[in-house]
């Protein structure tokens, strides 16, 4: 059998012949060996994964900010980076997002930068176009998964029951969010999901506490999405960006540290960190 690459390298031609045939004749009359194609294979592997899906699974942890004041949200999302959070969520509904997305991925760019709440495509591309580089939904849109998400822009789209965390995984998601998840069960619900579905990777969202993320992370979930654990309503109501730091460096301590944990460890861990909040200390991170 020979095969042939078309001139557009999409597709391979096979063409089959008997030894007898007098195609075969000539073949095998050739003296010389052909030369070295310079074609492509007729498959290529995969492309690697968006650095937006590497970060969160390596981190473990998405700092998720809604606000309704545009410069609070810059200055908040500069205090959880500061603390060492590398992944960050706005979500679109807060004034001037797009502009507070590219000050922020300017001013920081080893770190991730999304957009949460993204519902239609056209919204999806404004995000991108300023330097976003993850889109997440508290649902499944389509239009996002199959027309925006590319190579370099991850989807996150939310799901609830079993069957959606399917079918958004078989039609492109490479990553889900369960949500809301605490009403749904917390980390045993992860773990109820991850028992049919231990390939698909799922981000757990909604209701998340600072002493729980260990255990989220042990029931299978691949990060958790944190919002008041780091945005704390009164630090937010009084600027307090140095609290605002405080809770992003434990959140990325516990965050970093709670896939080397397994057992009853991560809950000697856990309680280890709340011992850390209510004695507002941070020395030890340092």
């Amino acid at each position: 059998m020979l095969r042939i690459p078309n001139k557009n390298h999409a597709l391979c031609l096979s063409i089959s012949f008997s030894p007898a045939s007098p195609m075969a004749a000539t073949m095998l009359s050739l003296s010389s060996p052909l030369p070295p194609s310079s074609h492509p294979p007729c498959s290529s592997p995969p492309p690697p994964p968006p650095r937006a899906l590497l970060e969160i699974q390596r981190s473990r942890i998405i700092a998720c900010l809604r606000t309704s004041e545009g410069q609070l949200a810059l200055e908040a999302s500069r205090a959880a980076l500061r603390g060492g959070v590398s992944v960050v969520e706005i979500v679109m509904s807060t004034p001037g997002v797009l502009e507070v997305i590219k000050e922020l991925v300017d001013e920081h760019p080893s770190s991730v930068i999304g957009v949460g709440t993204v519902l239609d495509a056209a919204d999806a591309r404004k995000a991108i176009n300023v330097g976003a580089k993850f889109l997440m939904n508290p649902c499944t849109v389509m239009d996002i998964l199959f027309d925006v998400q590319d190579d370099e822009v991850l989807y996150i789209p939310g799901v609830m029951t079993p069957t959606e965390v399917l079918s958004a995984y078989k039609s492109g998601a490479r990553i889900v969010k369960v949500y809301p998840v605490s009403i749904l069960g917390g980390h045993k619900y992860i773990s109820a999901l991850k028992k049919p579905f231990p390939h698909i990777p799922m981000v757990a969202s909604q209701g998340i506490a600072m002493d729980s993320i260990g255990r989220y992370i042990q029931e299978g979930a691949s990060a958790v999405v944190l919002s008041d654990a780091i945005f704390e309503k009164e630090a937010m109501r009084q600027r307090n960006f140095d609290e605002i730091q405080r809770l992003a460096r434990l959140a990325s301590f516990q965050g970093l540290g709670a896939g080397k944990h397994q057992g009853q460890d991560i809950f000697i861990y856990d309680e280890l960190l709340v011992m850390l909040m209510k004695t507002n200390s941070s020395c030890i991170l340092e």
